[in-house]
């Protein structure tokens, strides 16, 4: 399978939970694949059709650290502004502090099915982010990989199927925004997913009587071996 394959540094990124609004901001520890779709047409200048498009990832951070970030709520005003009476005061704003969560130091590596698309991430139309607008990250690394099928390999640091938590026991269970529909008023769809941070070779997957195995994985040749086993691609779409 050919694929391009797109490593991505930066300093710091957050994943906000869709429900929170108030008091607290939690982050995923993984980026959504609705975060992925937007990183992706930001890259290609413009919305893409995902029907068809498959996409992996391998996702690490430093540390997660909370900070204290403000919103302003505006609400309709009367009277005069402070600094020039002559002028109307429409709008009067009231602070909200609010705890935020940081991941520092996200590294990703995101592979997808189209390696046509690696000139469009070697010039990215827009500017390259990932989670907020101001989470800036460099492009380390654009290439061209021809993955392999195997039936040993381990997983680290990935999103998963729903479907591996039957499985395997080492991954959280999360339901994450799969795809925001702009022709729709961004209505969003959500997924349930395994966020797996420890690594996990297939031999130590978990079968019970009558459950079917799992098919054969995609393997990067161009990752270290891990006790002769090479690194799961394991892809996912936005359909």
């Amino acid at each position: 399978m050919r694929v391009v394959k797109i490593i991505a540094e930066g300093f710091t990124t957050s994943f906000r939970y869709p429900h929170f609004m108030l008091g607290v901001q939690p982050t995923y520890e993984m980026p959504p694949p609705a975060t992925l779709y937007g990183h992706i047409a930001s890259a290609l200048g413009q919305w893409f059709d995902p029907k068809g498009v498959q996409f992996a990832l391998r996702f690490t951070y430093a540390k997660k650290v909370a900070d204290v970030e403000n919103t302003i709520l505006l609400t309709p005003s009367t009277g005069q502004l402070a600094f020039n009476r002559k002028l109307p005061k429409i709008l009067e704003g009231t602070v909200n502090p609010f705890k935020r969560e940081i991941l520092f130091f996200p590294r990703l590596t995101l592979y997808i099915n189209r390696p046509e698309w690696e000139t469009s991430f070697k010039h990215p139309r827009f500017a390259v982010c990932l989670g907020r607008s101001h989470d800036l990250v460099t492009y380390r690394s654009i290439s061209i990989v021809e993955l392999e099928p195997a039936k040993k390999y381990y997983l680290e640091h990935t999103l998963l199927p729903y479907e591996y938590s039957s499985y395997t026991a080492a991954g959280q269970s999360v339901l994450m925004p799969r795809f925001i529909d702009y022709n729709n008023k961004r209505y969003p769809s959500f997924d349930r997913y395994v966020v797996l941070h420890r690594r996990v070779h297939s031999h130590n997957f978990i079968y019970y009587e009558g459950q079917p195995e799992l098919e054969p994985c995609w393997i990067d040749p161009t990752e270290p071996l891990v006790d002769e086993d090479s690194l799961g691609v394991v892809f996912l779409s936005w359909i």
